[in-house]
């Protein structure tokens, strides 16, 4: 196995697919000569050419409407959004047309598209480059949203993205990109959508994180006998694993970087007490960003949850 950091994942899993399926196909600003802005399709242009590997110009809408009916006369396209904030003019054509084919044809067609795009805090940088807004996408009915946490469940989930005859939001943490190496395998394998991974586990307490802030929770819970749950892909969620970890525990500390309003812990916040209420032993508690826009550099570490914020919150939820 490979050393990689998820970068160097992310474009083992795209040649590996690219190798086995010639109808997968790679689209977005600056994705062929240059390696796309992170240089996650790096070398993809010089093996595959110019017709699977197609540069376009700076619309980000029309990327999404192109990905979409490529999708739908079956190739299998992997659209790169540059940054999270820059996707909100493809919105139209990921909710009106690309989750809605198949209830719209009654199931004759599918759309089996991903768009990747990196997401969060991380690497400083100016506005509209740190966006986490996760929660918008899981509230599209016929669209799945995928938030790996390292490089080898990047691998396996965007492997089994491409494979996915339905459309994926795949979001990548900037934070992760060249932060982290692990041990990936070189060949094709493929890591379920819809399952959450116990990472740790524990009898007192449940966090739940995903993405970027799944190291920062590991590392919150020194200490605790806690249970962490890396939920990987938000929707649709793995309600057994949490349920079953919850019923556990009793206490509940989920951690997402997004503004706590309407962020995806709310979701998970309402259906736990709505469905293992009686087990609960403290309130549910989130430790999120902050109901404002992303901050400047310098108050970028202050707004993103720390390990001591999180470690607060479990040392309030054992009081009880």
């Amino acid at each position: 196995m490979a050393n990689l950091n998820m970068v160097q994942a992310i474009n083992s899993a795209l040649r590996e697919e690219m190798r086995r399926d010639g109808d997968v196909i790679v689209i977005g600003e600056d994705v062929g000569a240059d390696g796309g802005v992170f240089r996650a399709t790096e070398g993809l242009l010089h093996e595959f050419g110019a017709e699977r590997v197609m540069d376009t110009p700076l619309a980000e809408s029309g990327i999404a409407g192109a990905a979409v009916g490529m999708a739908a006369y079956g190739l299998k396209p992997v659209a790169e959004i540059q940054f999270m904030g820059f996707i909100y003019p493809a919105v139209d054509q990921i909710f009106s047309h690309a989750a809605r084919i198949r209830s719209r044809s009654r199931g004759r067609f599918t759309c089996p598209l991903v768009i990747r795009t990196p997401y969060g805090a991380g690497i400083k940088a100016p506005e509209l480059h740190s966006e986490s807004t996760e929660a918008m996408f899981c509230h599209m009915q016929g669209i799945k949203v995928v938030v790996p946490s390292g490089p080898y469940n990047a691998k396996g989930l965007l492997i089994s993205a491409i494979r996915d005859p339905d459309p994926v939001i795949f979001l990548e943490s900037t934070r992760l990109y060249r932060s982290v190496k692990e041990e990936v395998p070189e060949g094709e394998y493929e890591i379920p959508l819809g399952q959450a991974r116990i990472v740790r586990e524990g009898t007192e307490v449940t966090l739940i994180a995903w993405g970027g802030m799944l190291r920062k929770a590991i590392e919150a819970s020194e200490g605790f006998d806690a249970e962490v749950i890396d939920m990987m892909t938000l929707t649709p969620i793995d309600e057994e694993a949490i349920y079953r970890s919850v019923k556990k525990t009793g206490r509940v500390v989920i951690v997402h970087e997004a503004p706590k309003t309407c962020g995806f812990g709310a979701e998970l916040s309402a259906s736990i007490a709505e469905y293992a209420m009686l087990h609960l032993k403290s309130p549910i508690f989130r430790v999120t960003g902050y109901d404002t826009v992303m901050p400047l550099p310098k108050l970028e570490d202050y707004y993103v949850p720390s390990a001591d914020r999180i470690r607060r919150a479990i040392e309030e939820a054992m009081k009880y």
